[in-house]
């Protein structure tokens, strides 16, 4: 009996009317396709994107240079240099971050103990040259000054969780 039940599939091709049955269903389904520059999915709140780093309401950059998100970055996509200023404080000559090596894991974010560096919800950035990948101190300093309202809001609304 189970032959013959195989040898009728077979005949009238079963899984291929199976598989244009999920076709017609989803041929009459609603479509949900974005026209992606005129229309944005929403982001999650948990989205990181494009580095930037902080400045205090003074205007002097939070950046104390202690090196943990550098020492906690896995892909080793930071780079920082440091040197002490007149009043012995640290602070870096150099802040470089590589967004090839970077893999958006938030670990440079979570370290910092004075939130100088945070990732933005920016995420549409192209590189057109060799070494525009390459997004160094006063480009992060840029992009912090650029969002910093959106990124001190987005501190006030994490803040019980923290």
């Amino acid at each position: 009996m189970e032959s013959v039940t195989r040898y009728v599939k077979s005949l009238f091709l079963w899984e291929l009317l199976k598989g244009l049955g999920v076709t017609g269903r989803y041929l009459f389904a609603r479509k949900i396709t974005v026209q992606y520059p005129e229309e944005k999915t929403p982001l999650s709140n948990r989205f990181r994107g494009l580095h930037a780093l902080r400045r205090y309401p003074n205007g002097e950059e939070r950046c104390i240079a202690c090196k943990l998100c550098e020492a906690v970055c896995p892909a080793l996509a930071i780079t920082i240099e440091s040197e002490p200023r007149a009043d012995g404080t640290r602070r870096t000559t150099r802040y470089d971050i590589d967004l090839f090596k970077c893999i958006y894991c938030g670990f440079c974010e979570e370290s910092c103990p004075v939130d100088s560096i945070v990732e933005t919800k920016e995420f549409e950035y192209t590189f057109e040259k060799r070494g525009e990948n390459i997004m160094t101190k006063e480009m992060l300093l840029a992009m912090g000054d650029k969002y910093e309202e959106q990124l001190a809001a987005d501190r006030l609304e994490d803040a019980p969780y923290r």
